[in-house]
């Protein structure tokens, strides 16, 4: 897809594809979606996507200006899926928790998306809203704004991170993914007790635990870790310090 600019006018002037669905940002998006689950990568071209809805490949540019585009689109559609029926409690604890799982979940859900933008920033809806929240979350539990924002990033970063690194394992094919779960039985389950006495005395509680995604229990950690900074529990700071103050965007 390269760069095309169409005006707002041209934009809404739409006809059904061949299928007999009107496109639409969200129809292409969840088609997008779809087909990057199928081909990865290669989906996000305007011919195999305007096969796949029946339209002008052309009639794309009439929603995004070039592939980046589609692709912020499709992040922002994966934090958007992660606030749907969401609701705050007013436990700030529990409503960061729900919405770093729901975060986690919905990136996990189409591994081959997250893939190709989970690292990104979309400056989208779904975003800005997310963003709102996890803010209003950290600010209403009487965080000062430099501890929120400082919180927020790493909060954020983790969710991102983890599922980054689950959705590579949930993108592989099923035997491989189990080829490398047999590792810790044909490699880490034989080693001797003499050289490993750690591996082999904890190796059964690892295998198992190492089957499934570290993210639930570090993220108690790192509620844990914030409890400790809120103001007022004797143990809190700025999160000004230990480290540097610029972003990653």
């Amino acid at each position: 897809m390269a760069d095309r600019v169409v005006s707002e006018g041209q934009r809404k002037r739409r006809r059904p594809t061949k299928q007999g669905a009107v496109l639409s940002e969200r129809l292409i998006v969840d088609t997008a979606l779809r087909l990057v689950v199928q081909h990865g990568a290669e989906a996000l071209s305007v011919r195999r996507l305007g096969a796949a809805l029946g339209a002008d490949p052309s009639a794309l540019y009439r929603y995004f200006h070039n592939t980046d585009a589609l692709l912020l689109a499709l992040a922002d559609e994966l934090i958007g899926r992660a606030q749907e029926g969401w609701k705050p409690t007013g436990d700030w604890r529990a409503d960061l928790r729900a919405m770093g799982l729901r975060i986690h979940a919905s990136y996990c859900s189409n591994p081959q998306a997250t893939l190709l933008a989970a690292h990104r920033t979309t400056g989208r809806p779904h975003e800005t809203r997310a963003v709102e929240k996890i803010l209003g979350i950290l600010r209403g539990a009487g965080f000062p704004n430099p501890l929120a924002v400082r919180i927020y990033h790493a909060f954020v970063d983790q969710a991102l991170a983890f599922a980054a690194q689950d959705a590579a394992v949930l993108a592989r094919p099923a035997n491989a993914q189990e080829v490398d779960v047999e590792v810790w039985h044909e490699v880490y389950g034989k080693l001797s007790p003499d050289t490993y006495p750690n591996i082999t005395s904890a190796f059964s509680l690892l295998a198992a635990d190492m089957r499934d995604s570290g993210y639930p229990f570090a993220l108690e950690l790192m509620l844990e870790a914030v409890a400790a900074r809120l103001p007022g529990t004797g143990d809190a700071g700025t999160g000004t310090t230990g480290g540097s103050d610029h972003g990653d965007g």
